[in-house]
């Protein structure tokens, strides 16, 4: 049986990228210990099936040295991160994808005629966080309790996702890479990221964080819409890294969602409760860290009573992961409107329906076929939109 030469870096490399390690393959690859000490090889067989569960493109292992994947967005990472800074297979074919649906809308808008979008790049970092947040809720058609007049998390988001839609932004939001549940996004490593374009920007929120980290994100994300700058970020304890841009887009974040004037308007009256941080992440929408965060940063609070809060305050952990473990439930074509964006699946159908877009290339930007993607375009007709 013939065997193939493979680089012992390579392979470890292969394994430690896809979140492995050599014991917990061996039950599949009993001699994978053999082979990443360079005392024995895998046939070619043994060697493609490991690229599947590696998520290795399968070419990588002829290589005399393990490459240096790099994404194609800077990274923003909050300091203190003990997480590898090397992307996943998970975020770098996540954002693949978000690229080729990107690229497809922005080349049939242009052919129809449209516009570049007034509102990408509209602003300067040098503005104040409020003049920017009136700005972005201005151009959304948002007053400034539109978050209190929701009654949950869950329908707030929805509401701003369908409010940037209308704007002109994809919004993705998903747990999972495309519809493969085997595959959940890790919000560890990243919660969002957004590819600027002027004709279509998109932003992709991770679906398996909690729905009230959610909102700070999808916030974080519109601020680099409005700035201009593409990015992947972590927001490690709702906390940028130390990047003048980045922390910018989350005094924005935070002025959008909770602004300075609101929030000290009620203050008075919730500041002696046992928990007015509650308070303000019920009325506002966001988590009950950015709440406790909001007020430091007004000076509302000392940093003692912040850190105090931090350190024995753990409901965030605990949402993320029940929002981790719900992740890919629910209606599968309601689903479809935030996995493959709603803005996006409208205008897929409307070429395919004009003879613009086959239906192979239909089906391999949504990632749904036959006859699911059939379906999912009569679910929309009847009113499934929203």
């Amino acid at each position: 049986m013939s065997r193939v030469a493979v680089n012992e870096g390579v392979l470890r490399w292969a394994i430690d990228r896809a979140g492995l390690t050599p014991d917990g393959l061996e039950s599949k690859f009993p001699k994978i210990r053999q082979w990443v000490e360079g005392k024995t090889q895998p046939t070619r067989r043994q060697l493609e099936s490991l690229a599947k569960v590696t998520l290795t493109p399968f070419g990588f292992f002829f290589l005399p040295e393990p490459p240096e994947v790099r994404l194609p967005i800077p990274h923003f990472r909050t300091l203190g991160d003990t997480i590898p800074s090397r992307p996943s297979p998970n975020l770098i074919d996540t954002i693949q994808l978000m690229q080729r649906r990107q690229e497809w809308m922005r080349e049939f808008l242009t052919e129809e005629g449209q516009d570049p979008l007034q509102i990408v790049r509209s602003i300067k970092n040098d503005t104040p966080p409020e003049s920017i947040a009136n700005h972005i809720r201005n151009a959304l058609r948002l007053d400034e309790g539109w978050a209190a007049q929701q009654r949950t998390w869950e329908e707030a988001l929805d509401f701003l996702r369908k409010a940037m839609e209308d704007a002109g932004i994809l919004v993705i939001i998903n747990g999972v890479v495309g519809n493969n549940t085997h595959r959940k996004l890790n919000p560890g490593e990243f919660r969002g990221f957004v590819l600027v374009d002027m004709y279509v920007p998109l932003v992709f929120v991770n679906g398996a964080d909690a729905k009230a980290a959610q909102m700070f994100t999808i916030a974080h994300e519109l601020a680099h819409v409005f700035f201009g700058s593409s990015a992947a970020f972590d927001l490690r304890e709702m906390q940028p890294a130390d990047d003048p841009g980045e922390q910018a887009c989350n005094r924005v974040g935070a002025e959008f969602l909770v602004p300075e004037r609101k929030l000290r308007q009620v203050w008075p009256s919730i500041k002696n409760n046992t928990d007015p941080f509650q308070t303000i992440a019920r009325q506002f929408k966001v988590s009950v860290l950015v709440a406790a965060r909001r007020a430091l940063d007004l000076q509302l609070i000392n940093r003692e009573a912040f850190f105090d809060f931090y350190h024995t305050y753990q409901i965030d952990e605990r949402e993320r992961r029940e929002a981790a473990s719900r992740a890919g439930r629910g209606d599968f074509y309601a689903n479809q409107n935030k996995r493959v964006g709603q803005r996006f699946a409208l205008t897929v159908a409307r070429a395919v329906k004009e003879g613009k877009l086959l239906y192979s290339e239909a089906y391999r930007l949504t990632g749904l076929y036959g006859s699911t993607f059939d379906s999912y375009v009569e679910y929309l007709k009847i009113g499934g939109r929203r």
